[in-house]
């Protein structure tokens, strides 16, 4: 469909309005004063704005002969009523931004670069191209420290759950004419242009990418490069989860400024560890190449050593062919999720240890068992000892029918199979059963829950998992498990839930649900 020019500028122009309230207008017009498009709120004169902007253009030519590339320049001054900032988009056309008189020009300035951009590409845009006008939240990251359970919430989603859908906002950074526009044009658009134009200060986009049966949804941010940028890239960069550095494979100095760009990220997300991917890009230029493969690997094995709690992968891409691009959004999806995952599996550990500790000293003792069908496989009785590993372990028992773990802080830790249960001492018992192909339970398995009930003293707590996929009737399970006539005649807290495919982190959340239960009693 033919690209309506008139309908994306006031789209995105009335979205820019609306997101910022300091903002009184916005103008795109040409070096004679033409306005070519604009929104106002009503207090403001169109016209007088017009004119100042044909006024302004002889001062933002003489600005842009300071830049090498000759085609941006900004100025900024005030009227009795307003401040106004103008941004060159080329030699002809100029974005205006008239704001309320008390308003700040250099917290407005970031946001209005990124208009300028999109402004460019409006104005530069071919019949079928796609262009995006969202209007992004700068503020992410000061936006969720007030809301910490927001946070949680998205952490606690990202579990590779089949049908998940995962959301992260994503920066690419690296020297300019490396190939960044592009690599995020053949992403979201599949498509490439051989014209070069620098990017105005900031360029967002959205895109999505199907991952292992999930949905991973990018807020990608691609970040000028110019030096006269560097002030505002730190706004640019607040929130970032993860990131691009790319260089150009026949640029060497592009590839040296990898650790600049590293160091500017460290600075100015406050040394806030995110996954990052070195992308070598412009491979289909082999008999230019100056950069080899290997060099590439080095450098990565040289950051990972000198930042270990940092993910570092590199690939080699072409944003001309499309080779590898897909593959890179990829593998930042993947290291970003896993290092989501593994700071939750953190944070859970350090809470499950609070917990444990909050017992022990009430206590003295705190003995749980588990109960297992395959001698070899109890992943709660592994995530114990894990948390556990600061206390100094003595294996009693360590065999395949029965293992008996005493901690030097008074945790004991016991594993059974379903035939050889021994639970009367235990102030928690955890169990798993497998129903993910079986339409009903085995009898065995509502034996092993009665015999628990029945072994467990009074006030204790029994906590049933149930493995399930897609198909099992959970309601079904629940019925066929009913032992309701056998806990009337016992004070024994029984729980059932359920197990899903990314077991690890749903038992430490069932795990501290046992704790806070053994606490409450």
């Amino acid at each position: 469909m033919p690209l309506n020019k008139k309908r994306l500028f006031n789209e995105l122009l009335t979205k820019f309005l609306l997101r910022y309230e300091d903002v009184d207008a916005l103008i795109v017009s040409d070096h004679e004063g033409f306005i070519i498009a604009g929104q106002k709120r009503a207090s403001v004169d169109m016209e007088l704005v017009s004119v100042l902007t044909a006024l302004i253009n002889p001062l933002l030519e003489r600005i842009r002969e300071e830049f090498a590339f000759k085609k941006f320049g900004s100025a900024s001054f005030d009227t009795e009523n307003n401040r106004l900032v103008f941004i060159s988009i080329d030699e002809n056309v100029t974005l205006s931004v008239v704001l309320d008189s008390l308003s700040s020009i250099d917290k407005i300035s970031p946001y209005a670069y990124f208009l300028a951009e999109k402004t460019a590409q409006i104005i530069y845009a071919g019949e079928n191209d796609a262009i995006q006008v969202s209007i992004p939240h700068f503020d992410t990251e000061s936006e969720s420290l007030k809301e910490p359970d927001r946070i949680k919430d998205q952490i606690y989603q990202l579990r590779l759950d089949s049908g998940g859908i995962y959301k992260f906002k994503f920066i690419i950074v690296g020297d300019k004419a490396v190939g960044k526009s592009s690599i995020v044009r053949r992403f979201v658009e599949n498509k490439f242009s051989l014209d070069y134009r620098s990017t105005l200060g900031l360029n967002v986009l959205s895109h999505s990418l199907g991952f292992y049966g999930n949905e991973v949804y990018f807020s990608l941010w691609d970040v000028g490069a110019q030096e006269y940028f560097k002030r505002f890239r730190k706004t640019y960069y607040i929130g970032a989860q993860a990131a691009f550095i790319v260089f150009d494979v026949c640029k060497r100095d592009s590839f040296a400024n990898v650790k600049v760009w590293y160091k500017e990220l460290e600075d100015f997300l406050n040394k806030k560890n995110i996954p990052i991917v070195i992308v070598g890009n412009k491979t289909d230029l082999a008999d230019q190449r100056s950069v080899e493969y290997k060099e590439g690997i080095e450098l990565v094995e040289e950051l990972t050593k000198e930042n270990v709690e940092s993910y570092f992968s590199y690939i080699e891409t072409s944003a001309l062919t499309g080779e590898n691009i897909e593959d890179a959004f990829s593998l930042i999806a993947y290291h970003y999720i896993m290092k989501s995952k593994e700071r939750e599996e953190k944070r859970l550990k350090e809470s499950l240890m609070d917990q444990i500790n909050s017992i022990l000293k009430k206590r003295g003792k705190l003995t749980i068992s588990f109960i297992t069908e395959n001698p070899y496989w109890s992943p709660g009785l592994q995530i114990l000892n894990d948390v556990n590993t600061l206390c100094e372990c003595e294996k009693l028992i360590d065999d395949k029918d029965k293992r008996l773990y005493k901690y030097s802080n008074g945790l004991i830790i016991k594993n059974f199979l379903f035939d050889n249960l021994d639970i009367k001492d235990s102030d928690g018992v955890f169990v798993i059963f497998d129903a993910r192909k079986h339409t009903h339970i085995e009898q065995k398995w509502k034996d092993v829950v009665v015999n628990i009930i029945s072994n467990l003293k009074e006030n204790k707590v029994a906590l049933i998992g149930v493995r399930v996929s897609d198909e099992t009737n959970w309601s079904n399970i629940m019925e066929e498990f009913n032992v309701n006539q056998y806990l009337e005649k016992k004070m024994v807290s029984l729980l059932f839930f359920k197990i899903g495919f990314e077991y690890r982190l749903e038992i430490y959340d069932q795990l501290n649900v046992m704790f806070s239960t053994i606490t409450n009693l």
